[in-house]
């Protein structure tokens, strides 16, 4: 079967037996407001999932969303696909119940015409009808480099975007564009800069860096980084800018020695704000001080993490006193996958763990999605595409040793996001059909095979639902929470609103 063939098939299954529009849960949505308004979120505003990854740690745990399903699992999967077309859709947030918002146009062809993108767009929570979509850029017309953008919310509802080199702000109502600045592109040629990574600092203060391309070279897409001749190691240094949130003043920018292709984290340390960022070097670590309105690298902290053969670590995670690093955020053939830990206050104790064992069985490893942290329960989660695993790994806080608690056989290409309370935690995920080869799974544009949405029982990775073949989640994303117990499934072409229930008898 052609690929096309196969995605006209994948949705027109899903359109002819899809139940309709999926509304929300009713009882449900009063206690999910409830929750998000009792939790902290500087910076951010508090919603179920205001968030590109729940919070400035991108800890990919949204508490306050509902699992409807049975946690003994025999659960159904309701789907029903969007209205409306959203090329290259990547993130979606909640402000308000029933407010929805997306970003598009994030996965152009590497090379050729690219689709205008990236774009934001407000849609109805429901049936996944456009309200307005506000472009921001287009390729063939400014001939800049186009990659993905992430999706955050202001605590006052405007929506801040980085892309390009450009910083913009968005009126959540309307779409429209209330504030513009551009921003320096450091080491970086203009043409060889993609300011992708926008986090917010617990102070409110916008802390945005680009991933840098060598130049030149023509190639789209965020994985250009590596793509373009002499990959990461031949590329610039990236920048990291601090934003006043309100007046959009550039307050400061550093330098990193290396091209950091993987978004930063951030988090509170002894009363400082620090920024983590990892290379295909070395770790970094920044701090930001909001009194004095300035950005400084630690010279304590630049550690290498990376055993032989591996490529970088994905964006980091915090547990505890603990930094971790899911290393080959790009393709090898060289290292299997490992979980490294790095204790914050003692660069020099590092920790890891190799949780799907240190042999190749495809010949590759990749692993692009960061690592989900549940605090409350000590454990990290892993997933590799390329050696077509998913796991959880538990980290002590003493010693910084970690050990498997459990491993699932499936590839997937998305983020982890857990969801609800501690004792009944949910992973959120999606798998390729069986039988997907290592070559489809890298196809990052029109890939030819099918993935299911998958929830799993984050303690003990038991499956508590699986949806019907759906089209490939976007590659790099997750499995979005929505108000009312819903699930948003993001794909080249749009996305699904998914619900899952206990099976009817």
């Amino acid at each position: 079967m052609s690929i096309v063939a196969l995605v006209v098939a994948t949705s027109a299954f899903a359109q002819q037996d899809g139940p309709g529009p999926i509304p929300p849960e009713l009882g449900r949505i009063a206690e999910e407001w409830a929750c998000a308004q009792a939790r902290e979120t500087p910076g951010y505003f508090a919603s179920l999932n205001g968030a590109e990854v729940s919070d400035s740690e991108r800890s990919q745990l949204y508490a306050c969303a509902s699992f409807l399903g049975d946690m003994g699992g025999g659960n159904t999967v309701h789907a029903s696909p969007s209205a409306d077309s959203y090329q290259g859709v990547l993130f979606m947030s909640n402000r308000r119940p029933g407010e929805l918002y997306l970003t598009g146009g994030n996965n152009p062809p590497p090379q050729g015409k690219v689709p205008p993108g990236p774009y934001v767009a407000r849609v109805d929570d429901t049936t996944g009808r456009q309200i307005w979509r506000t472009y921001l850029q287009n390729g063939n017309v400014s001939g800049e480099w186009v990659g993905a953008a992430n999706l955050n919310i202001l605590p006052d509802g405007t929506i801040p975007i980085a892309f390009g080199n450009h910083l913009v702000k968005l009126d959540g109502d309307t779409g429209r564009i209330l504030q513009y600045t551009a921003l320096p592109t450091g080491a970086a040629p203009p043409e060889g800069s993609n300011f992708k990574h926008l986090t917010i600092a617990p102070d409110g203060t916008l802390i945005v860096k680009n991933q840098t391309r060598a130049t030149p070279c023509g190639i789209q897409g965020t994985l250009a980084a590596f793509q373009c001749p002499g990959g990461v190691a031949a590329s610039p240094g990236s920048t990291i800018v601090a934003v006043d949130p309100e007046s959009f003043e550039l307050l400061d920018q550093i330098g990193v020695p290396e091209n950091t292709v993987v978004p930063h984290t951030i988090t509170r340390l002894d009363g400082r704000i620090a920024i983590y960022a990892p290379s295909i070097l070395k770790a970094y670590r920044f701090f930001w001080d909001s009194e004095t309105r300035t950005l400084s690298q630690d010279p304590d902290w630049t550690t290498p993490y990376l055993d032989p053969g591996q490529t970088t670590g994905d964006a980091p995670a915090i547990l505890g006193d603990w930094v971790l690093f899911q290393t080959n955020g790009l393709p090898t053939t060289k290292a299997a996958s490992s979980i490294a830990a790095i204790n914050q206050r003692d660069a020099t104790r590092i920790t890891r763990i190799y949780p799907f064992g240190t042999e190749l069985p495809t010949g590759q490893s990749w692993a692009p999605p960061k690592s989900a942290v549940d605090a409350e329960n000590g454990l990290v989660f892993s997933a590799d595409q390329n050696m077509m695993k998913i796991g959880a790994v538990r980290l002590d806080q003493a010693s910084g040793e970690m050990e498997v608690v459990w491993t699932l056989d499936g590839a997937t290409t998305a983020l982890q996001a857990l969801y609800g309370p501690a004792e009944a935690r949910v992973l959120g995920t999606a798998r390729a059909a069986p039988g997907t080869t290592v070559e489809q799974l890298n196809q990052t544009n029109a890939p030819s095979y099918t993935q299911t949405a998958l929830w799993l029982n984050a303690l003990t990775g038991e499956v508590l639902a699986e949806s019907d073949p759906l089209p490939p989640m976007a590659f790099n994303t997750l499995l979005s929470s929505g108000y009312g117990g819903r699930f948003y499934y993001m794909h080249d072409q749009g996305f699904y609103v998914l619900k899952v229930l206990p099976q009817q008898p």
